[in-house]
């Protein structure tokens, strides 16, 4: 009997890929060997510049400006976490920020220009009324994952040692976007004055959940052993917990009900100097196995 194929793996831990890292999700082909990270982001980097991992997980911004610029990595229609995500750009509680009308002139800080929230953030701050990208300055602490990405005009790099929310609570920056933890703190409060029905114009307009993870292979896998993505999307599948009938959550996984959400995500992208060269939806797959849907 063949040993089962030994994958390294760089995936976080959530309720969609819980049963996947714990050994529910059983299979004769593949061992996944997974690689600790903490934060899973900072397995992006290696994954893009270096190819460390067979399987990683992948900011959809940092996905597409690898696909720009021709790394060569395999997204495969899998959305490990997606979520609305207005609550996450906060300022001072004491601002005189009211919406994100009031956003041309500030000092906005973001882990990176690169960093998907941002990239969500940015394009739903335009449609809500907010200024373009270009009309506010961007305080960035980071490079993109992608190496040879540059930010934009617009953005400048915070003094080394700086610390994005000091900045904020000592009135160095307007206003911030932080990630998927967002701070319990009376002094801060979100720029979007009512997040939730934020979220649901959001919603109302492009029936969409912005997603902010998924899933990619090392395209020399995705050559070489197509049956083996084929069984990680059955495990990837197989772990994630169905959303209940009436929620929002993440869209399904295949590549026709990601469509808009890709399609968006790259317009976002372009209207924000974020993308080397245009990209089309059809070109996010390419690599992806014969009869992959």
């Amino acid at each position: 009997m063949t040993a089962p194929a030994a994958l390294s793996a760089a995936i976080g831990t959530y309720p969609r890929t819980r049963a996947l890292k714990e050994g529910g999700v059983a299979s004769g082909l593949i061992r996944l060997d997974f690689a600790g990270f903490p934060v899973i982001s900072r397995a992006f980097a290696p994954m893009v510049r270096e190819l460390r991992f067979d399987v990683s997980e992948m900011a959809i911004a940092t996905f597409l400006q690898a696909r720009a610029v021709g790394r060569p990595i395999v997204l495969l229609p899998v959305v490990l976490a997606a979520r609305f995500q207005q609550s996450a750009m906060l300022c001072r509680a004491d601002s005189d920020i009211r919406g994100p009308a009031d956003l041309a002139g500030r000092r906005i800080g973001v882990r990176a220009y690169s960093q998907t929230t941002g990239m969500w953030i940015r394009g739903i701050v335009a449609e809500e009324g907010g200024p373009p990208p270009s009309a506010s300055r961007w305080i960035t602490f980071e490079d993109a994952h992608v190496q040879g990405i540059a930010d934009p005009a617009w953005a400048e790099r915070a003094a080394p040692g700086q610390d994005m929310m000091a900045m904020l609570r000592a009135g160095e920056l307007d206003a911030v976007i932080v990630g998927n933890d967002v701070p319990d703190d009376p002094g801060l409060r979100t720029v979007f004055p009512d997040p939730a029905a934020a979220a649901q114009a959001f919603w109302a307009r492009h029936r969409i959940v912005p997603v902010n993870h998924m899933l990619t292979v090392k395209r020399e896998l995705a050559e070489a052993r197509p049956e083996l993505v084929a069984e990680i999307l059955r495990m990837a599948r197989a772990s994630a917990a169905p959303v209940p009938p009436g929620e929002h959550g993440a869209p399904p996984d295949t590549r026709a009900a990601l469509r808009p959400v890709i399609g968006l995500a790259l317009n976002y992208m372009a209207a924000q100097d974020m993308l080397p060269r245009p990209l089309t939806v059809d070109e996010v797959w390419a690599g992806l196995p014969d009869g992959v849907e």
